[in-house]
This record gives C-alpha cells, structure tokens and sequence, in this order.
C-alpha cells in the first residue's frame, strides 16, 4: 500500500509525505525505516530537484529486507529553508537518515542541523565544502557529486588536448561556484593555462550581458562556467548570441535535460566532465559502471521518457544503492528509531567499499566522505541535443 500526500500551497514547503510499505513484511523483528528527503522543487534549482523526486517515485519499498517510511520535502532552493525542513524531519518525524538537499548552499545548511543531532545525511549537492573538513557535524556527512578537482582536472585534460593556452571563468556566486573558481585557479596555472578574467553572476540574474562582455573582451580560447541548473544557461546562450567562437566548459551541475531544452542550438558543441550515467550506452562494455547505469537508465526513461535521464535523477538513485549496501550492516548492531540505528548507519556509510552506482564507484573512509575516483567522471560533448561520450586525445 502506498500513500502519497501532497501539499499545493504556493511554496510547496510540504511537497508530499510517501509511506512506502513493504509486501509480507509484517513479521519483521525490526521497526520501518524513515527516510527523509528534502529536495529543491520550486526555485532556481528546481530543474535538479525535479528528476530527483521522480527517481525517488521509484524506489523499491523495502530496502534490506525493511519497510520504508519515505518522507519528503520542498527547500525552495533554500539555504534557510532546508535548515528548517532539516529539523522538522528530526524532530517531528524521526527519520534515520536524510537525502539531499538537491545543491550546495542548502546541503550544507542541511548537513549542520543533521550533523548536530547525530542523524547521516547523504546530500545530492556537488561542492566538497558538504563534507570537508571532516569535522564536527561533517562527519555524518556524505555526498556523491565528483569533487571540484576531479571534475576541473578532466576538464583541465581536455582543454591541453586541444591546445587551450588560456581561459575565462563565468562562476555563480555560491559555494558550488566558489568551490569550482578555487580547484580551477589552482589547476590551470600548473596545466599551463592562464586565466584571463574572472566574473562572477547571481543565481537568480536573468542576463549576464555585462560579464559575457568582459569575458569576450579578454579574447580567451575557451570559457568555463561554474553554475548549476537552468541558471548555468544564461551566461551560455548569451555567449553563442554574441559569437563567441571558442569553447565552452560547463560543470556537472547542468547536466539534465532541461539544460538542453532551454539551450537548444546555442549550447551544441560545449563540453562537461559528467558521470557516466548520462552516457550509459556509450560505455565500453568492460566498464564497472555500465550496467548499473543502464539499469537505472532503464528504470527511468521506461517511466518518464526517452532521453529524460540527469545526473541529478541519478544522485537518488545512487543514494538508494548506498542505502541498500549499508542498511544492512546497521540492522546487525541496533533497530531503526534509535541514536545506535543512525550510528551505525553513519559508520557503514564511511567503510562502504567497491559500491557501484550509476555514478560511478565509491570507497569511503573516515578522511573521505566522497569516495569518488576517476572511474565517476567521463567528457561528455553536446551533440544534436544529446550527450556524446568523448576521448580526452582528440
């Protein structure tokens, strides 16, 4: 039995409540399982939000051999507001564990209420600054987005390769943004690639007219823009409609399919470090990721249509697998419900190893609550409206 409870208000700050019942559970020794997830539904980073709520749809009911109580909730794409749906999730529903925010600013708002009341959270937000430094409430923190510098370094690889001697940066002014602005500043100068101006625009700015200018004036062989969602989009088309002839880098944190309808011709030819995901069938068939991508692949476009896939679909998908490798180690030591259930759980997520997902594979630690390698980021080109897998060489 499924029952699902949606709130219309005009901020949907109750999205919908989910409790997912298991079939033929009812001898179980164990109390359910609640899972709190909190998503950016409404907003600037709605677009992310979106697929993930889908995916979330899709869950199976139980996960080591546990019902699932699902409860889930709307930020608005807010740092203020996850804090509070964070809370309310702790006090009032008790959960276990907490997925998502969908990206940074609110993770980390999200992360330190968690981390203060000693609940794991698995936040679908792509800066490190969510789990690094491993201290205090960090260390019940985990994220699975590729970190800054191993998504800037294949960037970095890409761009020697086709002789990029310098570079712009159009960089959104959060911490994701900031995050990517530092692994980059860092990497270039020692790739030998100079940068030759920096600008920097607000999530909620609909032109980007001033900074596109700047850039362009610097005469650079390629722009790399550190946004996410549909904002990373603005200063892009404003790019191609201005004719910039060089070429364009954008982050992970485009990557879905509502980037791709809104850029439309002018973002044809731009590049991205992405997980495989976006690119499962293109993989070679040895490759450890192929098969969980298709298989969520699969799952998804089977439900919401060809093509509909997005890295951030897959982020709660592959929270799903991290949940099914480590809930049941947990239930070996204590029951849902309890401060020794959400303990447990935390140190089963950072002894995870070799788990494979969609996104790539994880093997955590207590200095590494990311747990990504090489093997989680692939150069993507964007190709008549699809994702074309690359070679770094040509």
């Amino acid at each position: 039995m499924n029952m699902i409870k949606e709130n219309t208000g005009p901020r949907r700050k109750l999205a919908l409540a989910v409790s997912l019942l298991g079939m033929g559970l009812a001898g179980s020794a164990h109390a359910d399982i609640t899972v709190g997830v909190i998503l950016s539904l409404t907003g600037a980073a709605a677009s992310l939000g979106k697929p993930a709520e889908n995916t979330v749809r899709v869950w199976p009911t139980e996960i080591g051999g546990q019902k699932v109580r699902l409860v889930m909730l709307n930020d608005n794409s807010d740092a203020t507001e996850a804090s509070k749906q964070a809370s309310k999730l702790i006090t009032e529903e008790k959960v276990d564990v907490i997925v998502g925010p969908s990206i940074t600013p609110p993770s980390i708002a999200a992360m330190e209420v968690a981390g203060r009341n000693g609940t794991p959270i698995i936040a679908l937000g792509g800066g490190n600054a969510i789990v690094e430094p491993q201290e205090g409430p960090r260390k019940w923190a985990f994220k699975m987005a590729a970190p800054e510098s191993l998504s800037v370094e294949k960037a970095i690889e890409h761009m020697k390769a086709h002789k990029v001697k310098n570079a712009a940066v159009i960089a959104v002014t959060t911490s994701y943004g900031e995050g990517f602005l530092k692994a980059f500043s860092t990497q270039a100068p020692a790739a030998g690639i100079k940068i030759t101006a920096t600008e920097r625009i607000g999530a909620q700015d609909v032109s980007a007219t001033s900074q596109v200018l700047k850039v362009m004036a610097a005469n650079p062989d390629a722009v790399y823009i550190f946004s996410f969602g549909t904002p990373g989009a603005t200063p892009h088309i404003e790019l191609a409609k201005r004719g910039y002839k060089g070429a364009i880098y954008q982050t992970h944190g485009v990557a879905n399919a509502d980037f791709l309808r809104i850029g439309g011709k002018d973002v044809e030819g731009s590049f991205m470090a992405v997980a495989p995901v976006l690119v499962a069938e293109q993989l070679a068939a040895g490759n450890p990721v192929r098969k969980p991508a298709m298989d969520y692949v699969t799952q998804y476009e089977g439900k919401y249509g060809e093509n509909t896939r997005s890295q951030f679909g897959s982020t709660a998908w592959t929270a799903l697998n991290w949940l099914q490798a480590t809930v049941p180690v947990a239930l070996k030591k204590a029951q849902p419900g309890t401060l020794e259930f959400r303990q447990a759980l935390r140190d089963a997520l950072e002894g995870m190893k070799e788990v494979v997902s969609p996104e790539g594979v994880f093997n955590m630690s207590a200095a590494n609550h990311n747990g990504l390698d090489a093997r989680g980021q692939v150069m993507v080109r964007i190709d008549g409206g699809k994702w074309k897998l690359v070679d770094d060489a040509k």
